[in-house]
């Protein structure tokens, strides 16, 4: 089975910085798999707010994540602070991917990347919907 690769764009619009906590760590003493995606959920939400947003209101409607895809670089450990660079590519009309990348910030190591494919949705209607023109404008420039 071919493995996954997660391509970066050379530029990312939005970067935040987040601890890893204990309770962020397995029995193998580094970073766990679940946690990974929890840690990047709080840049998701950073990310639209940063842009005035929350997750239930982008320009009057909401978001859910469709799908998610990570690619491991190397171990983060209790302690380490790492960056969360984001950013929106790869638009349909529904929604977009939304790609990151996590590096320790002492080391600049990288830790993992990935994407979340999210899609806008009514949730009054309880249906997918356009993915609003003012979102794409700002996350595009």
């Amino acid at each position: 089975m071919p493995r996954i690769k997660i391509d970066l764009p050379e530029h990312f619009t939005f970067a935040t910085e987040i601890p890893i906590y204990i309770g962020h760590i397995n029995y193998g003493h580094h970073l766990d798999n679940a946690a990974l995606i929890s840690l990047v959920s709080e840049a998701r939400v950073r990310f639209f707010k940063a842009l005035g947003y929350t997750e239930l209101d982008v320009e009057g409607v909401g978001i859910v994540v469709a799908d998610v895809a990570a690619q491991y670089r190397s171990e983060a450990f209790h302690g380490e602070t790492l960056v969360v660079e984001m950013g929106a590519d790869d638009f349909n009309k529904y929604g977009c991917d939304l790609v990151w990348r996590l590096s320790d910030k002492a080391s600049g190591r990288e830790v993992a990347r990935g994407k979340h494919g999210i899609m806008f949705f009514d949730y009054a209607a309880r249906k997918p919907t356009s993915a609003p023109p003012a979102f794409v404008a700002k996350v595009s420039g």
